[in-house]
């Protein structure tokens, strides 16, 4: 559906400092696994911050912003993966 990545992750935070942790909570976890993170973006505005992991893309909002960008409508054609397969 995008020529961008395969994935598309959206979560969110309740706090600028829950999405900072989080980022880097997922940042850590790529490196761990041998990993690069290529780009992160919008981590100094803690509202909506974009993580490039290659294949793909992590969206972390802060819970008002995720509400207003409303980016699961956006790509609702696309199908949803079950992570909790993958995670272990």
């Amino acid at each position: 559906m995008s020529l961008l990545a395969d994935y598309f992750v959206i979560c969110h935070g309740n706090s600028e400092k829950q999405v900072a942790a989080i980022i880097d909570g997922i940042s850590e976890k790529v490196h761990e696994a041998g990993a690069e993170v290529g780009r992160i973006e919008g981590k100094d505005g803690g509202k909506w911050v974009l993580a490039d992991l290659g294949d793909v893309i992590v969206h972390v909002f802060h819970h008002e912003e995720r509400s207003f960008y409303n980016l699961e409508k956006l790509w609702s054609d696309a199908p949803l993966v079950n992570l909790n397969e993958w995670v272990s």
